[in-house]
């Protein structure tokens, strides 16, 4: 079984997820974040959340910049309502909630990682796969459905399950798959992500349901595999495998490639 998670496997956030995050960001405070704050903060393996990590970001830039008209440093900072409804529009453009095909925001330019091949050679192959997403459901189903044309996909999206590094999400919809009989008897289950907090989340479920087989596999963000990136992309890796990674991909595609017996 594979289950994968979204942002940064199944498609390239990099100009939407993570463009509407550093946008939030100079929305309230006037700093923008580079892609090597956002790795680093994300490599902490607890702020899966971009709203969270918007917050975690406002709040570290209050304490080295406060503002000289406050006397708190919380002061400064956004409600958690306030903040998710920018980023919103950013995301989804000026009506978050209207009709996914009028949404102008920066959804609009994800490229994909895969295509609906990939996952049609999973089930020749007679692998059971599955998402496990801390994305927005409509984002997630507008990816899902409407750009690859899955049908019914099984998803855990935000909302369905706290959020990772808990591994419920993982757990349920991976006894689901297999009619809830997790145990020595169950194929392996992999999980693939890009980020410390995925890596935990199998970490996590292994401790839960220890007569399961499970595996992390992980992959570099996109934005790390573009020229020029060697070095940062190196880095990244080894903070997956230091977090417990068992299989550093190249790319998402390769997992068509992956034999669960070779580390």
């Amino acid at each position: 079984m594979l289950l994968l998670d979204i942002d940064g496997v199944i498609r390239d956030v990099a100009g939407s997820y993570r463009r509407a995050l550093q946008a939030t960001v100079h929305h309230y405070c006037g700093w923008k974040p580079g892609h090597e704050t956002v790795d680093a903060l994300k490599g902490e393996g607890r702020w899966n959340n971009d709203w969270d990590a918007s917050l975690e970001l406002l709040r570290r830039h209050a304490l080295t910049h406060p503002s000289p008209n406050s006397s708190s440093h919380s002061a400064a900072l956004p409600s958690r309502t306030d903040l998710i409804n920018v980023f919103s529009r950013f995301y989804f453009g000026s009506e978050p909630e209207g009709d996914p095909f009028a949404w102008d925001g920066f959804i609009c330019d994800e490229p994909l990682l895969v295509d609906r091949n990939f996952f049609s050679a999973l089930t020749n192959r007679d692998i059971l796969w599955g998402f496990v997403s801390g994305a927005e459901p409509p984002s997630a189903r507008f990816l899902l459905e409407q750009r690859l044309r899955l049908q019914n996909p099984p998803l855990i999206a935000m909302g369905d399950a706290p959020d990772k590094p808990d591994p419920e999400g993982l757990i349920r919809l991976a006894s689901t798959l297999v009619d809830g009989n997790l145990g020595s008897d169950a194929p392996l289950i992999a999980y693939l992500g890009d980020t410390v907090a995925d890596v935990n989340t199998v970490i996590r479920a292994r401790e839960q349901v220890p007569q399961q087989r499970w595996m992390s596999l992980a992959v570099a963000p996109p934005h790390l595999q573009r020229p020029g990136q060697s070095e940062a992309r190196a880095h990244y890796e080894q903070t997956l495998r230091a977090a417990g990674a068992e299989v550093i991909l190249t790319d998402t595609q390769a997992a068509l490639n992956w034999n669960p017996t070779q580390r």
